[in-house]
C-alpha cells in the first residue's frame, strides 16, 4: 500500500498561484501535482548536487 501523504497549509502569495496554476494546466496536472513535482524534482537535484547531505532538514545554523 502507498504511503498516506501529509497534508498543511500552504501561504502563498496570488501572482505566484497564477503562475502555478498556469504551468499545471500546462503540464496536464492538478496545482498539488505541480507543487509536488516540482519540490521532488528540486531534492532530487540536491541529492545529486550532496550526495553527502543527510536526510535530516538543516538547522537553523546551518542555513
Amino acid at each position: 500500500m502507498a504511503a498516506e501523504k501529509k497534508a498543511f497549509v500552504l501561504r502563498i502569495h496570488p501572482e505566484t498561484l497564477k503562475e502555478l496554476e498556469r504551468w499545471a494546466q500546462d503540464e496536464f496536472r492538478s496545482v498539488n501535482g505541480q507543487i509536488e513535482f516540482l519540490l521532488n524534482e528540486a531534492l532530487r537535484k540536491r541529492k545529486k548536487r550532496s550526495p553527502s547531505s543527510s536526510d535530516e532538514p538543516p538547522t537553523p545554523s546551518d542555513e
